[in-house]
């Protein structure tokens, strides 16, 4: 009698510990961490390229959404930190605002370089009359969209990831205030390739 009751508790038990080696099953008050959701920093050369060695394995590409999510999050990090911590944390390549193929950069309403992780010999250049490779002024444009509040431009410029290959690059800018703004970019192709028929996010 006593071993027909226990021989089916055995499938049972061995059941339930599969089930915890498995961590399908949690126990009171354990609470799953979830896991990370940054990507890992891109090493930087002394330079201001990014290295090929350091993005190994690391993602080449950022969706739009995700850049203007990260640009948002420096406003609010810079709205937040005030703006001499933001600027070092912004120009620091292995910061926070720093993940693979995405950063962050500022200026002023000049068009002076105040914080740039990837070319910080152009800290304190007032930039606003540069010119990309087809000619357009893209620090104009894009500190004209910043005027508004928040934009898109699109502009060609060379490609760190792609041996500094000249190539289309989607900017996405906000204000922080009166006195600055910041931007992230993401490459969409070759420099011939047409521009995005849609810019709003």
């Amino acid at each position: 009698m006593t071993l027909n009751f226990r021989l089916p508790l055995i499938p049972f038990f061995f059941l339930m510990l599969l089930l915890l080696s498995a961590g399908c099953m949690e126990g009171p008050g354990q609470v799953p961490v979830p896991a990370p959701t940054t990507a890992p920093t891109a090493a930087v050369t002394t330079t201001g390229t990014i290295s090929p060695a350091g993005i190994a394995g690391e993602r080449t590409a950022a969706t739009r959404e995700e850049m203007v999510a990260f640009v948002q999050e420096a406003v609010a990090y810079a709205n937040l930190n005030g703006k001499d911590k933001a600027l070092v944390e912004f120009s620091n390549p292995n910061g926070s605002f720093f993940r693979g193929v995405l950063y962050i950069y500022a200026y002023d309403y000049n068009g002076t370089t105040i914080a740039h992780p990837v070319n910080p010999e152009k800290i304190g250049v007032n930039r606003l009359y540069e010119k990309d490779a087809e000619g357009n002024l893209f620090i104009t444009d894009l500190m004209q969209a910043a005027y508004n509040g928040t934009g898109f431009t699109t502009y060609t410029y060379i490609n760190p990831v792609h041996n500094n290959a000249v190539e289309k690059k989607l900017g996405y800018v906000m204000k922080v205030d009166d006195r600055w703004w910041l931007g992230s970019g993401i490459y969409f192709g070759p420099a011939d390739t047409p521009a995005p028929t849609q810019l709003a996010p």
